[in-house]
């Protein structure tokens, strides 16, 4: 649940995908003279432990969790030639008892998170939907921000944008400044009045590895069951 604020698609994953093919074709290679590699592990395989429970990972998953590094998104806005723009952040993510969560974003103008620009700060509870089939023991979450939701400005030019387009109902932003949008309406992050932010997502876990759903490459949110993510993202880690 890496929040629906937020790559260049397939267009550029075809492209790495040809020129892979051309570097291959140039050498002469035979194809018998590719390296071979190791089968993919099988869940009945003797070392593998078995599928987590959905309670064991309730329990397994609760302390915290932070990004392994600046972490990259498709986001919903485009650029001019219609392919997506990058939505760059790092996560850090608190399961607490009774499935409560806290979830701090840092989004930046940048892969590298050199240039933070906002923090995004929200709380409320997981709600436990059963098995996921992406893989043994993953489980169907849904996310719902039912205690808070706040923002900060972490640069000016982003606290001047949200003064211009999320002035009404809102004291003046300012940088460092924060300030609740829980139950308001924030046009910025298409939150509506009256309605908790939620995604319908799946959690996954494997060793110290925090798995959730890896956005859908056409920028939609994990806003209805449909859109529920069918592949994992980059994981979480201990800090």
């Amino acid at each position: 649940m890496a929040t629906t604020l937020a790559s260049h698609g397939r267009k550029a994953f075809t492209t790495a995908l040809v020129a892979c093919a051309a570097a291959l074709a140039g050498c002469g290679t035979a194809p018998n003279a590719l390296p071979s590699f190791p089968p993919f592990p099988s869940s009945s395989s003797s070392n593998q432990s078995r599928p987590m429970t959905e309670e064991q990972t309730r329990q397994a998953i609760q302390g915290d969790w932070i990004s392994i590094a600046p972490e990259v998104r498709p986001s919903a806005a485009k650029n001019a030639d219609g392919t997506l723009k990058p939505f760059y952040l790092k996560r850090a993510f608190k399961a607490l008892p009774g499935d409560r969560f806290e979830l701090a974003i840092v989004n930046s103008a940048d892969p590298n998170g050199a240039v933070p620009l906002a923090r995004i700060l929200i709380k409320g509870h997981m709600l436990w939907r059963g098995a996921h089939p992406i893989a043994a023991g993953a489980q169907k979450v849904d996310f719902v921000a039912d205690e808070a939701y706040e923002v900060t400005p972490l640069i000016q030019g982003f606290a001047d944008l949200l003064n211009q387009v999320a002035s009404q109902g809102y004291a003046k932003w300012e940088l460092n400044g924060t300030q609740s949008v829980f139950g308001k309406s924030f046009a910025p992050f298409g939150l509506a009045a009256g309605r908790h932010f939620m995604e319908y997502d799946l959690v996954y876990l494997r060793g110290d590895m925090l798995f959730w759903g890896a956005r859908h490459i056409d920028g939609r949110g994990f806003d209805t069951e449909q859109n529920r993510p069918t592949n994992l993202q980059i994981p979480l880690v201990r800090p």
